[in-house]
């Protein structure tokens, strides 16, 4: 397959790039800054099978957003940066929705319609930390649900390792908890990886468990 990765410059997108190379899929480096990008050890540029091509892709400038007819799917991790003015979430769903191409989209959970399911300790948390961003995350949830895409409603990540016994759920089918839940930024990945292989998107709200 040919995987686009929106966000390639941060934790999880690298993780993604990286990953989507090891399973041997042609890789589409989507940042906003390509000087900034460091590909993986061993990866080469260009198009190929194992290779990383990059693009430039500013989701706050929709002239200059590369089209993205040629991927089979595009795999975001871009998130709220340091320094990013209101609305840059929510316009990289809104550039997305625009190209019309299959997306799986990492979103937090207890946003939007994941309100609450991370427990009362969660959600305490949330709005201490995060609160400010709240309503914008939502926002691209919906516009990139709108668009057909599957959203990942992922807990608090760590820099563990790659969870043994990885899955998804519905959110409907997900337990709330009664600690925090976490998962590796790692397991994650592997799982939009999961997702974007399947012929068959899953729909919705999904949370990645393992």
């Amino acid at each position: 397959m040919r995987i686009a990765v929106l966000g390639a410059t941060g934790k999880t997108g690298g993780l993604l790039v990286e990953q989507a190379r090891e399973r041997g899929h042609e890789v589409v480096a989507l940042v906003r800054a390509p000087d900034r990008f460091a590909p993986p050890a061993g990866a080469e540029a260009g198009a190929g099978a194992g290779r990383v091509e990059v693009r430039r892709a500013d989701v706050s400038a929709p002239g200059t957003f590369p089209a993205l007819d040629d991927v089979d799917v595009v795999v975001s991790a871009v998130g709220i940066s340091k320094g990013d003015g209101p609305g840059a979430l929510a316009a990289g769903a809104r550039r997305l929705a625009e190209a019309r191409v299959r997306t799986v989209w990492l979103g937090a959970l207890g946003t939007g319609p994941s309100k609450g399911a991370g427990g009362l300790i969660y959600s305490a948390v949330m709005r201490i930390f995060v609160g400010a961003e709240l309503a914008e995350k939502a926002e691209a949830d919906r516009i990139a649900l709108d668009a057909g895409a599957t959203v990942f409603h992922a807990p608090d990540l760590t820099d563990g390792p790659l969870g043994p016994e990885r899955r998804t759920v519905p959110l409907a089918d997900h337990p709330r908890p009664l600690l925090p839940p976490r998962t590796s930024r790692a397991t994650v990945a592997a799982l939009m990886l999961d997702e974007a292989e399947r012929p068959h998107p899953s729909a919705g709200v999904v949370i990645p468990l393992g």
